[in-house]
């Protein structure tokens, strides 16, 4: 490491050991400081609060149920440390708090995925940059959160009543139980139906079901 390079303070928030000790590994052998690892979101907070790292290295699924508890941790950590920059990196894009987590646009933040790091140096590069502030952000993951940010913008164009006909076809109702539902005849749930595969641009296609498509972008 070049002497003019600050030493980083690092916490590692990862529930797979070998994992974990591979990056403590990995960082200590390029003159860094692991002050701290956690196999289990909940413990992050106590120790970012005790060690004041520079940097926090996160995974997204964790325990209890594997799911988002890292970037709901990460998300805390943002607002109660600041200044501690936060690396989410996983294999997995968990686009709903992944975008809330970016959208302050201030800077000490990255996203990486595992599998797509596949130089050392440029994972410590991305590391030192969020920790002094800058960001580090795969490409896959800008994309796909551009990709819910369009839908969701799509989503926003259906009216009311429109969105009431959505949600019904998601729980696997029949136009003319839709219908009977609403009060209206099938005839205007066929209209509203026409709508929103325009809105949400869904063009007929004899490759996908567009009814399918429509309520996925609903759940997505």
């Amino acid at each position: 490491m070049r002497t003019e390079e600050k030493r980083l303070r690092v916490i590692i928030a990862e529930d797979n050991a070998i994992l974990r000790d591979g990056l403590t590994s990995l960082l200590v052998e390029r003159g860094h400081e692991v002050v701290a690892t956690v196999g289990e979101a909940t413990g992050l907070s106590e120790m970012v609060a005790e060690h004041l790292p520079d940097v926090a290295v996160i995974d997204v699924r964790m325990p209890p149920s594997f799911t988002d508890e890292g970037l709901l941790a990460a998300l805390a950590l943002r607002r109660s440390h600041p200044g501690v920059g936060v690396l989410v990196f996983s294999q997995w894009i968990e686009t709903r708090y992944a975008t809330e987590l970016l959208a302050a646009g201030a800077g000490g933040v990255g996203y990486l995925l595992k599998d797509r790091v596949a130089d050392v140096s440029d994972f410590v590069d991305a590391l030192r940059r969020v920790a002094t502030g800058g960001t580090a952000l795969d490409p896959e993951v800008v994309s796909q959160l551009m990709g819910a940010a369009r839908q969701q913008n799509s989503l926003a164009r259906l009216t009311p009543r429109e969105r009431e006909v959505l949600e019904s076809m998601a729980q696997g109702l029949s136009n003319a139980a839709i219908a009977k539902a609403l009060t209206v005849t099938e005839r205007a749930v066929e209209k509203h139906i026409g709508n929103i595969f325009t809105k949400l641009e869904l063009p007929p296609s004899d490759m996908h079901h567009r009814r399918v498509l429509a309520v996925l972008r609903l759940k997505g």
